[in-house]
Parts: C-alpha cells; sequence; structure tokens
C-alpha cells in the first residue's frame, strides 16, 4: 500500500507541474519534461487534463510520440481529441498510427464518427483500413498489421539483410523474417539470427527448414492468443484460404486481447454484461442496462426459495432449529459450487480441459464433492447435536453432505453444458450457481429433514 500512495502522490506531482508549465506557457521546459516520460503515462496524465490543456499537450509532443500516445487513451478520449486537432492534424496522426491500432480505434467509434475519420485517411491508408475493416469483428483480420518483412527464397543472405535494412523502419518486428514467393505464398517463417549468422553469399531457400505455425484471417482472435501462448510465439503469421501471407499478430496486441478476454470473464462471472468500454466511460444508464438483467433473474429464482419454505412450514414448527441452519447451509452449498465453476470455467478458457473431458471432469470432482461434504458434514453434525440433539445432527450431517455433494457437480455441468449450447461459459458465474444451489439446497434439506424427523 505504501508503494502505491508514493506512485499516486509522484503521479498528482507530475501532473501538477505540467499543468503550471502549460499555463506559463513554458514550451521549450514542458517538451524536455515529457521527453522522459514513457507514452502510456502521457496518456493517463491527459485523461485529467481539461480540453485546453490537453491540446495543447498534445500538439508539443513529437509525431511518432503523439501516435504512440494517441493509441493508449480510451476510445470517447480518441474521438474527442481528433474532433479539437485540425484535419491537417487528424490526418497526420491517423496516418502515423500502425494499422492494427487505426482499425481498433475504428471499429470502437460509432458509424458517423468512422466515416468521418476515414475522410481524412490518405488513399492507401483508406485502402489498408477498409480491408482490415471488411473482417468480422473478433477475427484475427481485424487484429493482424500488414507491416512485416519479407523476403524471396532465391534472394543471397546478403540481399535480405539489405532488404530487411531499408524495410526494418516501417515494419511491426524484425526479429521475425517471412519468405514468400512471387505471388505472396507463405513458404518459411525465420528468425533474423538466422541471416546474421549465415554467410551473406548462401541462398535463403538454403536456411529453410519449410516448418512454421500460421492462422486463418478469419480465426477467432483467441485462437491467434492460444497458439501464440502454446508455440512461445512473438508474431503470428496470418493467410488466407491459399496460403498468400495477409499480416502478422505481434505479441504485444495479443497481451491486449487477453486483457480484454480477462476482463469481459470477470464481468460475466460477476453477472455483468460486458462493457463496452472502460468503467470510467461508462455512463450510468449502460451500467444499469447491464446488471439489472441479470439481478432480475436472480430474483425469480430466489423467489422459489421462499415458496418451498412456505411448503415446508410444518417441519419447520416440529423442529424449529432447522430454521437457523438454512443459512448455513445455501451458503455453503453456493460456495461450493462457486468454486468447482470457477476452477472449470478457468481451466475451458486456458484450454486445461475440453469439453470431450466433460465425463472424468464430473467423476474427479464428484469425488471431491464427496469428501468436502463429509468434512464439512461433520462440523455440522457437531453444531447440530449441540443445538438440537441427535435427530437434528443426523439431519443437519446427511443435508450438508448431499447438498455440498450436488452443488460440485451442478458447478461443474453447467459451464460444459452452455459450451456445448455455444454459449459463452463465463456466464455460469458466481451469482447464477450460488442461486441454483439455494434452491436445490433447500430442496434437500427439506426432504431430508421430513424424512427422517417423521421416521424418528
Amino acid at each position: 500500500m505504501p508503494r502505491e500512495n508514493n506512485f499516486e502522490n509522484k503521479f498528482e506531482e507530475s501532473q501538477t507541474k505540467i499543468k503550471e508549465l502549460i499555463q506559463q506557457r513554458r514550451w521549450g521546459e514542458l517538451r524536455g519534461y515529457l521527453s522522459e516520460w514513457r507514452a502510456p503515462d502521457i496518456a493517463d496524465v491527459m485523461i485529467d487534463l481539461d480540453k485546453a490543456e490537453r491540446i495543447l499537450l498534445f500538439r508539443i509532443l513529437q509525431r511518432p510520440v503523439s501516435s504512440e500516445v494517441f493509441a493508449y487513451l480510451e476510445p470517447l478520449h480518441k474521438d474527442a481529441l481528433l474532433k479539437d486537432l485540425s484535419d491537417e492534424e487528424s490526418s497526420r496522426l491517423l496516418h502515423d498510427l500502425t494499422p492494427d491500432d487505426r482499425t481498433d480505434y475504428l471499429e470502437e467509434l460509432p458509424g458517423q464518427a468512422v466515416q468521418r475519420s476515414l475522410n481524412l485517411l490518405s488513399p492507401e491508408d483508406l485502402r489498408e483500413a477498409q480491408i482490415l475493416l471488411g473482417y468480422p469483428e473478433d477475427s484475427v483480420g481485424r487484429l493482424m498489421t500488414p507491416d512485416y518483412v519479407a523476403v524471396r527464397p532465391e534472394w543471397t543472405v546478403g540481399q535480405a539483410l539489405t532488404h530487411i535494412r531499408n524495410r526494418g523502419r516501417d515494419s511491426e518486428t524484425i526479429n521475425v523474417i517471412y519468405v514468400t514467393d512471387s505471388s505472396w505464398k507463405l513458404l518459411d517463417v525465420l528468425d533474423l539470427r538466422r541471416f546474421i549468422l549465415e554467410e551473406s553469399t548462401v541462398t535463403v531457400d538454403t536456411i529453410m527448414d519449410y516448418s512454421f505455425i500460421s492462422i486463418p484471417v478469419t480465426e477467432d482472435r483467441e485462437e491467434a492468443v492460444r497458439m501464440m501462448q502454446h508455440y512461445d510465439l512473438i508474431a503470428l503469421p496470418v493467410v488466407d484460404s491459399e496460403g498468400i501471407l495477409l499480416g502478422i499478430v505481434t505479441v504485444d496486441d495479443a497481451l491486449d486481447v487477453v486483457q480484454e478476454e480477462i476482463t469481459e470473464d470477470f464481468q460475466k462471472t460477476a453477472a455483468v454484461e460486458p462493457l463496452k468500454m472502460s468503467y470510467r466511460e461508462s455512463g450510468i444508464w449502460s451500467l444499469y442496462s447491464k446488471r439489472i438483467v441479470w439481478l432480475c433473474v436472480f430474483l425469480v429464482i430466489n423467489l422459489l426459495t421462499a415458496g418451498i419454505i412456505a411448503a415446508h412450514e410444518e417441519v419447520l414448527r416440529a423442529a424449529i432449529t432447522l430454521a437457523m441452519f438454512i443459512p448455513l447451509l445455501g451458503a455453503c452449498g453456493g460456495n461450493t459450487g462457486a468454486q468447482s465453476s470457477t476452477l472449470i470455467v478457468r481451466a475451458l478458457a486456458i484450454g486445461d480441459v475440453r469439453v470431450n473431458q466433460w465425463l472424468s471432469s464430473v467423476g474427479r470432482e464428484l469425488v471431491i464433492g464427496f469428501l468436502l461434504g463429509l468434512t464439512m458434514g461433520a462440523a455440522g453434525w457437531m453444531m447440530g447435536f449441540f443445538s438440537g440433539g441427535k435427530e437434528i445432527a443426523a439431519v443437519i450431517f446427511s443435508a450438508m453432505l448431499c447438498i455440498v455433494l450436488v452443488s460440485n457437480i451442478i458447478g461443474v455441468i453447467v459451464p460444459f453444458t452452455l459450451l456445448k449450447l455455444k454459449f459463452d461459459p463465463a456466464v455460469a458465474s458466481s451469482p447464477l450457481i450460488t442461486s441454483i444451489a439455494d434452491v436445490v439446497g433447500l430442496l434437500i434439506y427439506f426432504s431430508i429433514a421430513s424424512l427422517l424427523l417423521k421416521a424418528g
């Protein structure tokens, strides 16, 4: 915590200094001060400046830095900034963005704003943007960048290195070099190290092994992330159905996808529809509408628990001690189901478990649930014994064992079922599992109580 406070204090001090330099029109000193800053930090400072200060700050940034800073801004701030800049400044800024950052920005805008931005692009940038925007929304095509370095197999290593030096400045990465034929069909993927260590007179085809990983342009971007993680890649080539190299996905873009997907999963596990933008940028109505639907669903489910309790009023009258254990049993069942659900949802997300492995997963959790139920049931037996005697202790033990076991299985089955039905398993959120476990738990509890107490 002290480290976090120190960071916040330092950030506030820096922001105050920047405001003072802007107000005093000390542009040279401000430019020198910001030269020591990284683009993400400048973007954070800009968000909290007022409109006039934000424009002045942005205009004194050097062109490469300004495009980097722009890429880190939230969508609403990007659109607002472009509106405040002149058409010439906006056009230059959009041109300086990398193709993938430009596509990411454009796809977040409403239609009218997209058209306004497209009108500011040069003919070459416009064609590039239209191609990238033509791919499905969550496809690799939207994520890739066409800025890469490719060489021909018949070139010598010396010719290839000369080409790399000439084209490398505009490339997203030069750590990986792509070998294509005259029709741009991908033939191989080679590390730059291979070129550096070979003799300059050797031809490229002699160092090729024709072993590489690529991904179709229409594939989901999450698959690109999975492949890059699995094969430990810093860049993944993107090809069409004929193997033509269209672009590459780099590790920084993959990390952005990972962050977005994890954020979405966190929101879904809390029964919140994924936000289209950051929490800070979301309006009150948006936050309300994303949460109210599931809350109403849980309200209906929880009405069932009230109905179950009312239907077993006679059992409660016969042994009023049973009522005090309702919250305890409900919480234990809900927590157990939420645990198993969280573990399975995450395992499915990272590929640790596949859909066809549902039976083995259920079997494993059946054993685990039984062991958990025995342990928690033993604790419940002691509480029941001291509260109401042997009969109540037997009810609590049996109910706890069955509720924990069944809730654990529910937490496993629901995510698999959702995935089988083509729904995101993250929808199997803790509140949903807890609500279902409450209803099932009460049915089990009162059924066992009625059976054992009547038998007694």
